[in-house]
């Protein structure tokens, strides 16, 4: 296999809203917070469904590195219940094998509301479910070592069961590419990210805010400088101002795509970084991974939803 994913299995339930619904409801627009059951019920309430998907920021990436005809699996928690089933049975429509065993959780499935603000910008409500419960018992040894490389997301990094399932899945890895996800996740595990990026990880994905965030400064010279002391592969999306990648002493830039018909930024990082990855395991060069990650961005942002 090319490569495995394991991250959050959350079903995103798609929802268009307006400033003032974020203002009633304390939300800080752009960001991502995590809400328990009853909270998510509540704000789902006073909401209508636009689209409901097997979502998850690496399972995003996944999906859309097994639509470029990637050979590639996926482990996330889900339960034995309404929601798990489909989402199982959407990723396995994607021809992603999903290397989950399923069963009846004492906890339900997570899912995450996606409120669109006419701005096209997304605010996210995320009730974990048994996703953020996933433990080492949960990772396959083999299906690790089956892979060429595997790839991480920030979101579910938390002390307990999910390190030891990020531990054992980093030690029987080839290779090791992870998200930071999210500037909330970087302020959470700062120094356990720091640890990560400096000694385990061999290509890291963040935007400017979240890279930026992890090493206390506000300079993104500071950053490149950073990233070339670390000598591994950081890739840092900007926005309008485009996206660069430091590997080692070399930085490659390329600018943002412009006159696009943006509808709605959900998964543009998530689909960046499936078009970088795929040039990666497919021996393309540094500038090629990095057109390849900004026209996937650019496709996705111009529809509803993080899936073509």
């Amino acid at each position: 296999m090319k490569l495995l994913g394991i991250g959050n299995a959350i079903v995103d339930v798609l929802c268009k809203v307006t400033d003032k619904f974020l203002i009633e409801h304390s939300l800080k627009k752009s960001t991502m917070k995590l809400v328990d059951e009853i909270e998510f019920k509540k704000l789902l309430l006073s909401l209508k469904i636009e689209e409901t998907v097997s979502g998850g920021s690496v399972a995003n990436s996944i999906v859309g590195l097994s639509q470029l005809g990637n050979d590639v699996g996926f482990i996330g928690k889900i339960s034995d219940d309404d929601l798990g089933q489909k989402y199982e049975d959407g990723m396995k429509k994607e021809k992603v094998k999903y290397l989950y065993k399923k069963k009846e959780e004492k906890i339900p499935t997570g899912s995450c509301l996606i409120l669109i603000t006419p701005d096209s910008e997304r605010t996210m409500c995320t009730f974990l479910g048994t996703a953020g419960k996933i433990d080492d018992k949960d990772i396959n040894k083999e299906d690790i070592q089956n892979a060429e490389m595997i790839f991480l997301e920030g979101y579910l990094w938390d002390e307990g069961g999910p390190k030891k399932a990020f531990d054992k899945a980093i030690i029987n890895s080839k290779n090791v590419a992870m998200s930071l996800s999210d500037q909330f996740c970087v302020e959470r595990h700062k120094t356990h990210f720091l640890d990560l990026v400096r000694n385990q990880l061999d290509i890291v994905f963040a935007n400017e805010q979240e890279i930026l965030s992890l090493i206390d400064t506000n300079e993104f010279s500071d950053a490149i400088s950073f990233s070339k002391e670390v000598k591994k592969n950081i890739v840092i999306t900007r926005g309008a101002k485009g996206a660069i990648a430091i590997n080692k002493d070399e930085i490659v830039e390329i600018k943002a795509k412009s006159n696009l018909n943006i509808k709605d930024l959900t998964g543009a990082g998530d689909l960046f970084a499936a078009g970088y990855l795929h040039g990666t395991i497919n021996n393309l060069k540094i500038k090629e991974c990095l057109e390849k990650g900004t026209e996937l961005s650019s496709k996705i942002i111009q529809i509803l939803g993080a899936r073509h």
